[in-house]
């Protein structure tokens, strides 16, 4: 199931406005932010080491060590999930790469790309675009749903650029003023209240009931709320009304939100640094023909 991941209007938050859009971003590392990647491309990611147990939909209640595993609950050595995470945060700069490839070829009329040569390993996900200097939001949508990654980000990569319903699409002149951003979404938990998560570490979910009693459901990435400088109440509000909830918000309200939280792996390319990798890999290509001639 689709999701957006955030708000594109600016939303009156206890008399006073944000100074931007909302859009999505990633959490911090829990030790100050990590960067990696290389070329200039921004990755950044939580510090799940930090947790002794990660479950899926569930509460840390002590015993051995449990992570999620592609989006699974399972039972993993600390060596087995270092590497997990390894491998994920070093493929993140191929992955931007090849949602860049998807999108130019679609709207081009190219063949789709050839398979990536990163993981294939099932996560949920979100792809994100931005655009211009300042960064503004054109499309984001991804699946709380375990996908496999080649297939996820080919399919998310077109759906936030061409579907997102906030946006007209996305077109040929607008691509070389696109930033794209990565999330790779882990570590679900059950939270015990709608203050029990972590500014700027922890994304969430909620799913709460509208004033005339339908189901819905909402979400922000990890970086929202402080790159709007709301606090966790004021976030909390904010979800609530990109839900559709129009009554009155109390703390009755608030504490009969269900609320899932979880941390995220982000890497972030602009159009500039995808067509520096095209180019690079043209000249290899070229000199490797010319090596075998």
């Amino acid at each position: 199931m689709s999701s957006s991941c955030c708000g594109t209007k600016k939303q009156k938050l206890n008399g006073t406005y944000p100074a931007s859009n909302g859009y999505c971003s990633t959490g911090r590392n829990v030790n100050g932010e990590g960067e990696g990647g290389n070329q200039g491309f921004y990755c950044r990611g939580n510090d799940l080491q930090q947790q002794q147990q990660v479950t899926c939909n569930g509460h840390n209640d002590g015993g051995s060590s449990t992570y999620l595993v592609n989006g699974r609950d399972g039972q993993v050595d600390h060596q087995h999930h270092q590497q997990q995470q390894r491998s994920v945060i070093g493929s993140m700069p191929d992955m931007c790469f090849y949602c860049f490839e998807v999108l130019y070829r679609e709207l081009h009329n190219m063949e789709e790309p050839r398979s990536p040569n990163f993981t294939n390993d099932p996560y949920p996900l979100f792809v994100t675009w931005k655009i211009g200097k300042d960064k503004r939001l054109r499309g984001c949508i991804g699946t709380f749903s375990a996908m496999r990654l080649h297939s996820g980000l080919r399919e998310y990569a077109i759906t936030s650029a061409l579907r997102d319903s906030r946006f007209s699409p996305i077109t040929r002149d607008e691509i070389q003023r696109l930033t794209v951003s990565v999330s790779i979404l882990q570590g679900f938990e059950d939270a015990r209240g709608y203050l029990d998560w972590t500014l700027g570490v922890h994304g969430i979910r909620i799913e709460f009931y509208t004033e005339r009693g339908s189901k819905r459901t909402a979400t922000y990435l990890p970086q929202v709320a402080t790159e709007q400088g709301w606090d966790q109440t004021q976030t909390i509000d904010s979800l609530l009304r990109k839900g559709g909830y129009r009554g009155p918000i109390t703390p009755d309200t608030r504490r009969s939100i269900k609320l899932t939280r979880y941390t995220s792996q982000e890497c972030h390319m602009t159009y500039g640094e995808y067509r520096d990798m095209v180019d690079k890999q043209s000249s290899y290509h070229n000199q490797l023909g010319k090596a075998q001639c």
